[in-house]
């Protein structure tokens, strides 16, 4: 047995400096893991030569940016785990399906915080207990091929009697999908809706 075992690669990506200074003790103190990089926002960091398992992200970025973040990161087999003081169930499914390995709560604990990147190390999903009776996990899975073809449309600015003629159903069985949709997702506007489809096709769609 090596002397020196491996211990989990992590970057910190914070635009609050006090935060990420708090996050680097957190990281610095578990023996298990160690801190790699550290930046204030996502074009600091160098993702091509990164040599982190799991990065760490608190960021008051659009959720469009914050999906391409996630995703680039997910394309270069690194985890995201994010860091917010939201938590909607919008937020929290916008970025289950950009692809993050983790959603933790800014009220959670040091061990939570740390539960979630050793989570995200070992290939699994990590959700705030604060956040895990609302079982996204299985409503992601439950978004039908019909609903992700209604979102589609929807994202190209296709009106309800627009859709129902493209997909050849009743405009009442679109109104359906939608309440369905939004019951699902916790979208309830329709630009939330628009907003859910650019990042699916952004991000790519979850494997299901």
């Amino acid at each position: 047995m090596s002397p020196h075992p491996v211990r989990v690669a992590v970057a910190v990506v914070s635009d609050c400096p006090l935060l990420r200074r708090g996050l680097e003790q957190v990281i610095d103190t578990a023996p298990d893991l160690r801190r790699v990089a550290s930046s204030k926002g996502s074009e600091e960091w160098d993702y091509e030569t990164g040599a982190a398992d799991v990065v760490l992200v608190n960021l008051q970025s659009p959720l469009e940016d914050m999906a391409r973040l996630i995703a680039r990161l997910r394309q270069q087999g690194q985890a995201a785990v994010i860091l917010s003081a939201s938590e909607t169930q919008t937020e929290l499914f916008f970025f289950i399906e950009a692809g993050a390995s983790g959603y933790v709560s800014r009220r959670s604990g040091e061990a939570e915080l740390l539960a979630a990147v050793r989570a995200a190390a070992s290939g699994d999903i990590y959700f705030s207990t604060r956040l895990r009776d609302q079982s996204l996990r299985e409503q992601r899975t439950r978004i039908t091929h019909r609903e992700r073809q209604i979102l589609q449309l929807i994202a190209n600015g296709a009106t309800d009697r627009e859709i129902a003629a493209k997909l050849n159903i009743s405009e009442h069985t679109v109104h359906t999908h939608l309440d369905r949709l939004r019951g699902k997702t916790g979208c309830h506007r329709r630009a939330d809706l628009v907003r859910l489809a650019l990042l699916r096709d952004g991000a790519g769609e979850p494997p299901g």
